[in-house]
């Protein structure tokens, strides 16, 4: 029998130690160290399709000077999805490893097989470890799509196993679902520890860069919201893929948080209906309500998230302190830039909101790092302390300092051009953009602030 070598793994870094300790020396993080088992013996290779152990050993790759490798672009895959082509940045990379996450009913596998019903050029195996063969089958029927003769169904959690059907197989396009449930015998550890996770996706990995197929994981993700497993397995992969929203709500949003081969500050946004996910390919649709005239405390906002513009409805309330302390909150927004914006109101411009609570929302459940949200937050909570509204057809962006300067802000053609799409005939906004811009070729009204005192002015009268 193998003697059995006991290992602790930080989650967050992958730092490993022989005892446990209560903060990783690595990364820093408290109680992140996990207990998992290790064989001492030497451990069988694993066998990937299409190759011998043999031929695997006897491999030698030699260094090559950088100006002798050629380099060609890369092979993408259609996904027939514009929001998840945008996110990944033209379409799945042909022979890269995809890691989606998101909690638990999200809408992971259902975002992953309707996307594979519509690949009818491609061979997909579809390789699942949670559910039956039929389950799979009903969901299929509801999202209308199961007349596809090249999509492969196959239940079961042995890599082993998954690799000797590949080879038979040879598809185009590998689904795991889930990461968490597929072991290897080369590790004696339960499926979903931090070393079968780690070897598994190691592995994949492997046959991915070695001329396999495309693969795309689903994993799940702890009561932290972060991946499950070990932190390793983000390194591992090309593109990690965040699936988010509440499950009582409608409205998705993947998120690119890591990506080899695009920028990882794209969005799609999906509308969950009973036939499956719907692309929304206007997301101002969102976060504008169409009922918030003669309401005070609300601002619209033209934001950017990567190459993409889109309005957003900022919502603030502010009321006299019930228990003496006054209370700053905020969701979607970062609490402490709203405290530096409070200070510029009171010291700039002359509003005294020390002994008053102030509630910030984004709403639509979104979380915006935009600093040329700034403009609108301030707007915002002036309305609610005055309770005056802001006109209806009034849009606004630009960062403010802290000096109460409104500062310039990037692609501010594009945010122009969104806001008069959707119907707005005003647009607040940095005097400083205004170099370069011919006013006269945009139908809505330019109204350029240089201070947060000229904002209020131009806003409130």
């Amino acid at each position: 029998m193998a003697k059995v070598k006991t290992m602790y793994v930080c989650s967050e870094c992958g730092q490993e130690s022989s005892q446990w300790m209560g903060r990783c020396p690595s990364c820093g993080q408290w109680n992140t160290m996990k207990q998992f088992h290790e064989a001492q013996t030497p451990k069988e290779k694993i066998q990937l399709p299409g190759t011998s152990s043999g031929a695997e050993r006897s491999s030698q790759r030699k260094p090559t000077l950088i100006r002798d490798i050629s380099v060609d672009k890369e092979v993408r895959i259609d996904m027939c999805d514009d929001e998840l082509n945008r996110v990944l940045g033209g379409g799945l990379v042909a022979g890269s490893l995809c890691l989606l996450g998101g909690e638990p009913g999200i809408g992971k596998s259902t975002l992953v097989l309707q996307t594979i019903l519509r690949l009818d050029d491609l061979k997909v195996l579809y390789v699942s470890g949670e559910e039956s063969a039929r389950q799979i089958k009903l969901r299929a029927d509801r999202l209308g799509g199961t007349t596809s003769d090249r999509l492969l169904l196959l239940t079961e959690t042995s890599l082993e196993q998954i690799y000797a059907r590949i080879g038979e197989l040879q598809p185009d396009l590998v689904v795991i679902d889930s990461i968490q449930t597929i072991s290897t015998e080369t590790v004696e550890s339960s499926p979903g520890s931090l070393s079968q996770i780690r070897e598994c996706a190691a592995s994949l990995l492997k046959y991915a860069k070695s001329g396999g197929a495309s693969i795309i994981l689903i994993g799940h993700i702890t009561k932290d919201g972060t991946l499950a497993g070990p932190k390793v397995l983000e390194h591992i992969v090309d593109t990690v893929l965040q699936f988010e929203g509440d499950q009582h709500h409608m409205y998705r949003i993947l998120r690119g948080i890591k990506n080899r081969f695009g920028s990882t500050s794209e969005l799609g946004l999906y509308e969950m209906r009973s036939e499956g996910l719907r692309a929304v390919s206007n997301p101002s649709e969102l976060w504008i309500s169409d009922e918030r005239e003669g309401l005070s405390g609300v601002a619209i906002c033209s934001v950017m998230e990567g190459v993409r513009p889109f309005l957003i409805e900022t919502q603030a309330l502010v009321s006299t302190a019930a228990y003496g302390t006054a209370q700053r909150s905020t969701i979607g927004f970062e609490g402490r830039r709203l405290n530096m914006l409070l200070a510029v109101l009171e010291k700039r411009v002359g509003f005294k909101l020390a002994q008053k609570d102030v509630f910030l929302n984004i709403a639509g459940g979104l979380r915006v790092s935009d600093p040329a949200l700034d403009l609108a937050v301030v707007a915002a909570v002036l309305s609610s302390n005055v309770d005056t509204p802001i006109e209806a057809d009034v849009a606004m962006c630009g960062e403010v300092g802290l000096s109460g300067e409104i500062r310039p802000v990037s692609r501010i053609e594009q945010r122009i051009s969104e806001a008069q799409r959707l119907g707005f005939s005003r647009m607040v906004l940095p005097r400083g953009n205004m170099n370069g811009i011919d006013a006269s070729k945009y139908k809505i009204s330019l109204c350029p602030v240089s201070r947060v005192s000229d904002a209020v002015r131009e806003l409130f009268g």
